[in-house]
């Protein structure tokens, strides 16, 4: 019986190279200007770029409803879109690592007052974040880390 051959360790730079290649693919459409709240409601046509190129449009009422509920000293600190992270090495989580975009979505009521960042992050199931980014349209993305 023939035992197959291993695969050098060589091979793994290639395979690295590949979901390089991938992740870059899956995050083309993640804005890479984050502007504030208050420079998004002051633009008639509230937009930035992706890292693709292609213009990415906010909500309107989205953003209203922040500028609504949202103290106006967060509305020149919190940067749209917020962005969660996913690391395939924490299979069904995600990261937060922005401490503006946690306070405002604890005070839109998302995370609870108890809830603490830790080390930086805030690790939630992906079916939160996915949940948080359905609620708020354009202002939430999640991308591969």
């Amino acid at each position: 019986m023939e035992v197959p051959e291993r695969i050098p360790p060589s091979d793994d730079s290639v395979l690295m190279r590949w979901m390089r290649t991938e992740v870059t693919r899956i995050n083309e459409g993640i804005v890479t200007e984050r502007k504030s709240l208050s420079q998004l409601l002051m633009e008639e046509r509230p937009a930035s770029r992706t890292r693709a190129g292609k213009e990415y449009l906010f909500d309107e009422e989205t953003l209203g409803l922040f500028a609504e509920k949202l103290p106006y000293a967060l509305h020149h600190k919190l940067r749209l879109p917020v962005i969660f992270f996913y690391s395939p090495n924490v299979p069904d989580s995600c990261y937060l690592n922005d401490p503006e975009a946690f306070h405002a979505l604890q005070i839109l009521g998302d995370f609870s007052g108890m809830r603490r960042m830790q080390q930086g992050k805030l690790w939630v199931g992906r079916a939160i974040a996915y949940s948080i980014m359905k609620k708020y349209p354009t202002a939430v993305q999640i991308a591969m880390a």
